[in-house]
């Protein structure tokens, strides 16, 4: 559907597609998803043609000669004006590609990746619940299914799947024998302040540097923002200097 589509006039003035998709968009990033459906649409289309209503009766009723009104749009043009100022300034910064490239060739540590392991993992109470249950594994048992059958962690609705982590996301007795592992083991029972785990090691991560493809959007973003940062501190100093600043103890 075109957004230059007219949906409604109000007195000679169109809406159309876009007008109602612009306004459905700030709905929908304020949380409200109910309008986004055929319906709401509608409520939208609405919505503005009853502000073109309102504006029509304000001129109408000489609104915008009011004094009031007068004010009101002096502290909105002033606040407008100072949003689009800041805004020219901090779209005036620019980051090079060889900035990139420099900060990635200068900070290659700061983009390492930590080793990481996947394990499974059945969660009992006791010692020699995870000792019956270790037996059951090596009698033909599948860990899947076990893990299913005796675990008391939420996990075991996936086979005891823990996914992939670093160092330092699990309690240290856990971490300790899942990164001691080798891929495919599986460990006797480890006793941790949650009961007796009995761990499955699937798979191992050693330790990866990120390439320059997979960090320059980060890089960048970090680089425009400090560049940001410091173009704001320096143009505030000066507009201070410029200008009369009194502070009220």
């Amino acid at each position: 559907m075109s957004e230059n589509k007219v949906l409604a006039t109000v007195n000679g003035k169109q809406i159309t597609e876009m007008d109602v998709n612009a306004l459905l968009q700030n709905v929908i990033a304020q949380g409200n998803q109910n309008f986004n459906s055929e319906q709401g649409r509608q409520q939208i289309l609405d919505e503005l043609i009853n502000q073109e209503l309102f504006y029509l009766d304000a001129v109408d009723n000489d609104f915008d000669k009011e004094e009031a009104f007068k004010k009101e749009l002096e502290i909105n043009k002033a606040n407008i004006l100072k949003q689009y100022a800041l805004r020219k300034l901090l779209t005036s910064v620019k980051v090079e590609e060889d900035e990139v490239v420099s900060y990635y060739n200068n900070n290659k540590e700061s983009f390492k990746n930590p080793e990481t392991v996947k394990a499974s993992h059945i969660l009992v109470k006791t010692e020699e619940e995870a000792n019956k249950t270790i037996e059951e594994i090596q009698n033909g048992l599948s860990f899947e299914k076990a893990a299913e059958k005796y675990s008391t962690c939420p996990s075991k609705a996936r086979g005891g799947d823990l996914g992939f982590f670093a160092k330092g996301q699990m309690v240290p007795e856990f971490e300790n024998a899942a990164f001691n592992m080798g891929k495919g083991e599986m460990s006797d029972p480890v006793k941790t302040q949650f009961g007796y785990h009995i761990i499955k090691l699937v798979d191992k991560k050693a330790t990866s540097e990120s390439s320059f493809e997979q960090v320059q959007d980060q890089i960048r973003q970090f680089l425009l923002g400090k560049k940001q940062n410091s173009l704001y501190i320096d143009k505030t100093t000066e507009l201070r200097n410029k200008y009369d600043v009194k502070i009220n103890e």
